[in-house]
Order: structure tokens, then C-alpha cells, then sequence
């Protein structure tokens, strides 16, 4: 366990590295970012509309209050496609201001998702025969790239998030998966008597 402990540590210095030269030199991070020009005006009406409520908002609204009966919200449903065609639509993640880019807090979070999701991937490993080193480091590449299409695939479905972010979010997810399988490959070996005992059954 100790072993697996280190090994998952080693992994997430691994992953945290990548993702912030993925997100800090390399282009990956902006990759299908867009800016929205003379903003002030669309700052302005958010703060007037949504003040201080940070959430997570889908627009057009579905026109229903969250108290509506099913019967309600399958009307509003029904008439949904009629407000996608003649409005803009999309999510917004509104923050009101104050917020700050980087804190170490921020760091911090991100650096122990990793953690939890190396330790994940190396007790996974952990728990297989795999002999080779390319097996094993091909194993947790594919637990990364499960963890990769996840999320994003279903976002990109159903909210539109754009192609290209999507697979540069993916490549980054699944590359840093991969720079943990490395490690994770080279340390964490089947227990050579296991092997015996089981191959003499």
C-alpha cells in the first residue's frame, strides 16, 4: 500500500506538471476560447440582472418555475424549440465581481484531484498481472481516457461546447493520465511469486 501510496504521489506531480504547461505554455489551455468583443455593455446587463448569484445558468429559460408541475414543464418542453429558433442560446457560468484568476486555493484543489485520481488509476494497476511494461502503462492510459470522454463527450453533445475544445480538453486530461502511467508503469509490478502460484494451478 505504501508503495502504491508513493506511486500515486509521484503520478499526480506528473499530471500537475503537464496540465500547467498545457494550460500556461502551450495552446491547449485556449483552444477553443473565444472572446466576445466590446463586452462591457453584455458585463453591465449581467451584473444588473444577476447581482450577486453566482451559478450556472442555461439561456433561453424553459419559462417555468421550478415549483411547475410535470405537466408544465413538458408544455414548456414542447414550445422550447420554437424559443431556441428565434433567440440566442448556450450556458453561462456567472461569477459577480470580485473574483480572482489564480489563488492557491484554486491550486491546491486541482493538485489533489490528481492526487485522487492517480492513486484511482495506480490501485487499479495495482490489482492486475499485467507482466509488460507497455501493458501496464497502456492500462492506465485507457483508465485516462475513460476518465477523458466522460464529461466532455456528453458536453460537448448536449451544451455545444465546441469540437476543438473538447479534444484539446481531452488530449490534456488523457496525456496527463499517461504521464502518471509512466510511472506508475515502471513501479508498479505483479508480485513475481503470485505469478508462479497461479500459472502452477
Amino acid at each position: 500500500m505504501k508503495r502504491v501510496f508513493l506511486t500515486g504521489l509521484l503520478g499526480a506531480i506528473a499530471m500537475f506538471l503537464w496540465t500547467s504547461l498545457a494550460h500556461m505554455v502551450l495552446p491547449l489551455g485556449e483552444t477553443g476560447v473565444s472572446q466576445i468583443e466590446n463586452e462591457q455593455a453584455i458585463l453591465t446587463a449581467m451584473q444588473q440582472q444577476l447581482g450577486t448569484k453566482p451559478g450556472l445558468y442555461l439561456f433561453p429559460n424553459m419559462g417555468v418555475s421550478p415549483a411547475a408541475s410535470n405537466a408544465e414543464k413538458q408544455e414548456a418542453m414542447r414550445k422550447y424549440d420554437a424559443k431556441l429558433a428565434a433567440n440566442p442560446s448556450g450556458m453561462l457560468i456567472y461569477h459577480p465581481p470580485g473574483e480572482k484568476s489564480l489563488t492557491p486555493g484554486r491550486l491546491l484543489t486541482e493538485f489533489l484531484t490528481e492526487l485522487a485520481e492517480a492513486l484511482l488509476a495506480v490501485f487499479l494497476l495495482a490489482q492486475t498481472r499485467l507482466v509488460s511494461y507497455g501493458a501496464r502503462l497502456g492500462f492506465v492510459a485507457v483508465v485516462g481516457l475513460i476518465a477523458a470522454i466522460t464529461t466532455n463527450v456528453p458536453y460537448w453533445n448536449w451544451y455545444g461546447f465546441p469540437t476543438n475544445y473538447t479534444l484539446a480538453y481531452m488530449t490534456v486530461e488523457f496525456s496527463g493520465f499517461v504521464a502518471a502511467g509512466l510511472i506508475a508503469a515502471a513501479l508498479i509490478r505483479p508480485q513475481v511469486a503470485s505469478l508462479a502460484v497461479a500459472a502452477g494451478k
